[in-house]
């Protein structure tokens, strides 16, 4: 069974994006074999600003990601990862080539990867 993982990412090569700083998520698409492919880039207005958020950005941005399993960000504050469990989608902060950084994040789920 497949899966999508939205990737807070400004350059497409290493999650360093503030999940409510983000304007954009990549989402990748990964098979129960832990092989995954990149299938589009979803634009979004950023949920935070000033370092507060409201509720109601918040919610846009969970609704943009509602068919993820999990999300990767640089940062993920505590608002946005109760958001996110809300909506059963998992939250993972890490920093670092999106490769390795979805690797882990299959081991995680317990999924098994492959080269």
């Amino acid at each position: 069974m497949s899966y999508k993982i939205a990737v807070a990412s400004s350059d497409g090569k290493v999650v360093n994006q503030h999940f409510g700083h983000c304007r954009q998520f990549l989402i990748f698409e990964t098979d129960d074999t832990g092989k995954w492919e990149f299938i589009e880039k979803r634009d979004t207005s950023p949920a935070c600003n000033s370092g507060e958020h409201s509720e109601v950005s918040m919610q846009q941005v969970v609704k943009l990601l509602e068919d993820c399993k999990a999300v990767v960000a640089a940062q993920i504050g505590l608002g946005a990862v109760q958001a996110l469990m809300l909506s059963k989608i998992r939250a993972f902060n890490a920093v670092g080539l999106i490769e390795q950084v979805l690797e882990k994040v299959n081991e995680t789920l317990n999924i098994k990867t492959e080269s």
